[in-house]
């Protein structure tokens, strides 16, 4: 087997590594190295799968690595950050976020056995729920002044997003994708929407100095709330 064919698998072990390293970094409380690694495991996610299209080096075992990788960084990590982010003072309140992990796993397994998700998606992709968690807290722990800071460290606020979440990610809600696939049409309505959207947040947190975190929680929250208004509006057509 060309050597070539191993690009992809790499790549998607840099994700796992990233994600135990940013595990690592939770368990210490430095949510801002945690968010760091969250991020990296994005980008090579997010090249893992390039890479496989581009060399034309699918495979069954990269397919399930792949998922154990995600489970890492995009369920375990993000899951710990909120239980840490809630800290002791609230009792067994804190440990709830921990379902977010559980819920991302039926998602991912969902996801592997599901053929109807070719193009777009059927539930919360777990990507997209680990940059709200992750962005929230790493947003909390460097503006510990906020309002959001205060929810955050109540007992109700982190629990109920992380119950949300959970159950976004195993609904059968659409939303949609924004990789690049052969034959799917990357930029639509809902897309243009959405990444226009994600430039004025950037622009106005650069304008105000505000810590980028805060720009990439808007973003995706926004993202949910656009998938969910989408279905609204297309239920209410029928």
């Amino acid at each position: 087997m060309s050597i070539t064919k191993h690009i992809p698998n790499t790549i998607t072990s840099m994700n796992l590594l990233s994600g135990v390293m940013g595990v690592i970094c939770a368990m210490q409380g430095e949510m801002g190295l945690a968010f760091a690694f969250m991020l990296s495991a994005t980008v090579f996610d997010f090249c893992d799968g390039l890479s496989a299209r581009l060399l034309d080096a699918y495979s069954s075992i990269g397919k399930e690595l792949d998922s154990l990788a995600d489970m890492v960084s995009f369920g375990v990590l993000p899951a710990i950050m909120l239980e840490q982010t809630m800290g002791e003072s609230v009792g067994l309140a804190r440990y709830i976020p921990l379902l977010l992990a559980a819920f991302s796993a039926l998602r991912l397994a969902k996801f592997n056995v599901d053929e109807r998700q070719t193009s777009n998606f059927l539930g919360l992709p777990t990507p997209s729920s680990a940059m709200v968690s992750g962005s929230l807290c790493c947003y909390v722990y460097f503006c510990p002044q906020s309002f959001l800071a205060a929810w955050a460290h109540g007992s109700w606020f982190l629990p109920v997003l992380a119950i949300v979440l959970s159950l976004l990610l195993v609904s059968e809600i659409p939303m949609f994708g924004m990789k690049v696939k052969k034959g799917h049409k990357l930029l639509d309505a809902k897309r243009i929407v959405f990444l226009a959207v994600a430039v004025g947040v950037l622009a106005v947190t650069i304008v105000l100095n505000a810590h980028f975190s805060v720009a990439v929680f808007i973003i995706f929250s926004f993202y949910v709330l656009e998938n969910l208004l989408l279905t609204l509006i297309a239920r209410l057509r029928r």
